[in-house]
């Protein structure tokens, strides 16, 4: 494909990515404070080994969706242009639906045949996999319908229902907790009925039911969705290898209390961190994928954004893993202290996994997701073996430095495998920059730390406040005006 260049074009898309932002900007800020909440509220109300329970689930239930549904939605992202352009959107929706409810069928009868195998191998009690597996049907429609709202650039509606569902679930899992003391099985019937509430809304939001018309599954639409969309469900059960698999390997040889430390800093790193890094590429590609059907070139874009994600979470995670003691106590409950041993190795890791978000758009771009998932599946295997060696000797410290490594693979891996025209530009200006903003931020770490007392929280604003007021002199004084 010959890609052509147009300024203007950049600039325009430029504009209306940032305008994206903003309008997303309130729920991925919400969905942040939502997730931030949740850590101190739930480990607040349920002991190590209920917590470790309930985060064994969620990875469960992330693990089916993965296989069953989350791909239909991702696919119908992607190919939602093409078909609006050839003015084809009520059969492309229609067969969208169709493939999400024989997956969903598929998984039951799936479910049902091999549960035992399914208890033993997860060792998760039966009531537990029965509400995950009734879970599912909820939150595979909302994922369906997130990605239509995204593929529609309906920015605001999908600000409004992420809001919602994020005040719905903790309320209503709250309240179960509280008022019936079921433990963490409220947790999960809290989220089933309040994605439930929240889909009958999307449903009037994406209008997608006005679309709906009984389907002729045509090989015509059907391949090109499920080329993209199987590697992009393998890629996404890689990348589940990586950050999740490890608390069924940590209940394997430590049991629920552990998983209940590893589940405490995957949830205020990687949930909490990717939920604002991301309104980046959320408003980013959709308008990338357009520029690229229409044939331009979008790599100094994507350099644009690569370098913008950069500077903001690499100070964040290095801030996060310089305090990782106090930011586990203001994010848990003490007795879950024991998690900040892994929290640095979490956050470098959610940073590594977050960047990749670029530097493998181009397998997306190119309909190669195939080589997303096989550097993923690689770097998942590896991940796996340093789980199973290491935790046996080191404990936690095992599950992070597996963890990390993975990341950090998949990230390299990535960046070594480029196809032609799509590799990526290197922000130079903004790593350089930021490097000699470094400079100062660790000077003012190292005063703050040995001769001034200042609350932790106001020390990581403090260095946040330090190395971005650097970074503007910096790039001001080694660039010309115009660019700061």
């Amino acid at each position: 494909m010959e890609f052509t260049g147009n300024t203007e074009e950049e600039r325009k898309q430029l504009t209306a990515i940032f305008k994206d932002m903003l309008k997303y900007s309130p729920s991925k800020i919400c969905g942040m404070l939502g997730n931030a909440i949740i850590v101190p509220v739930y480990t607040s109300l349920l002991p190590p080994d209920q917590y470790g329970l309930y985060s064994l689930s969620i990875a469960l239930l992330s693990f089916l969706c993965i296989i069953f549904s989350d791909w239909v939605g991702l696919s119908g992202l992607r190919f939602f242009r093409q078909h609006q352009l050839a003015q084809d959107l009520p059969r492309y929706l229609s067969v969208l639906v169709s493939i999400l409810a024989i997956n969903i069928i598929a998984m039951f009868i799936i479910a049902f045949v091999f549960r035992d195998n399914f208890y033993s191998f997860f060792h998760i009690e039966t009531r537990y996999f029965f509400c995950i597996l009734l879970l599912i049907i909820p939150v595979a429609i909302r994922a369906l319908l997130f990605q239509l709202l995204r593929a529609q650039l309906k920015s605001v509606a999908f600000t409004f229902s992420t809001i919602l569902n994020q005040i719905l679930t903790i309320s209503l899992s709250v309240f179960f907790i509280k008022v019936f003391h079921m433990g963490a099985i409220a947790l999960l019937l809290g989220m089933g009925i309040s994605i439930t509430m929240i889909d009958v809304l999307l449903l009037y939001q994406s209008r997608i039911l006005a679309y709906f018309r009984v389907p002729k599954l045509h090989l015509k639409v059907l391949l090109p969705i499920f080329a993209y969309g199987v590697p992009i469900a393998a890629t996404s059960l890689s990348a589940w290898i990586i950050n999740q698999s490890n608390k069924f390997i940590m209940n394997n040889i430590s049991g629920f209390t552990d998983v209940g430390y590893v589940g405490v800093a995957y949830g205020v790193t990687l949930p909490l961190l990717m939920t604002i890094f991301s309104i980046i590429t959320v408003a980013a590609v959709p308008r990338i994928i357009r520029m690229y059907e229409e044939n331009f070139d979008v790599r100094p874009i994507i350099s644009i954004f690569t370098g913008y994600y950069v500077l903001i979470a690499m100070p964040v995670v290095i801030i996060i893993s310089l305090y990782a003691y106090d930011f586990v106590g203001m994010l848990a409950d003490s007795k879950f202290q024991e998690a900040y041993r892994i929290l640095p190795y979490f956050a470098f890791g959610t940073f590594f996994m977050g960047l990749t978000d670029y530097t493998t758009l181009q397998y997306h771009l190119a309909n190669k997701t195939y080589i997303d998932f096989i550097i993923k599946l690689f770097s998942g295997i590896i991940g796996i073996i340093l789980n199973i060696l290491l935790i046996p000797k080191i404990g936690l410290e095992g599950v992070g430095v597996a963890t990390f490594t993975a990341n950090m693979l998949y990230f390299t891996l990535s960046l070594i495998i480029v196809l032609p025209k799509l590799g990526l530009l290197f922000p130079y200006r903004i790593l350089l920059s930021m490097f000699f903003a470094f400079l100062p931020m660790w000077v003012m770490y190292k005063i703050i730390n040995t001769s001034i007392y200042i609350p932790a929280i106001f020390q990581m604003i403090l260095l946040l406040a330090g190395f971005y007021a650097s970074y503007y002199v910096v790039y001001c004084a080694f660039f010309p005006k115009r660019d700061c």
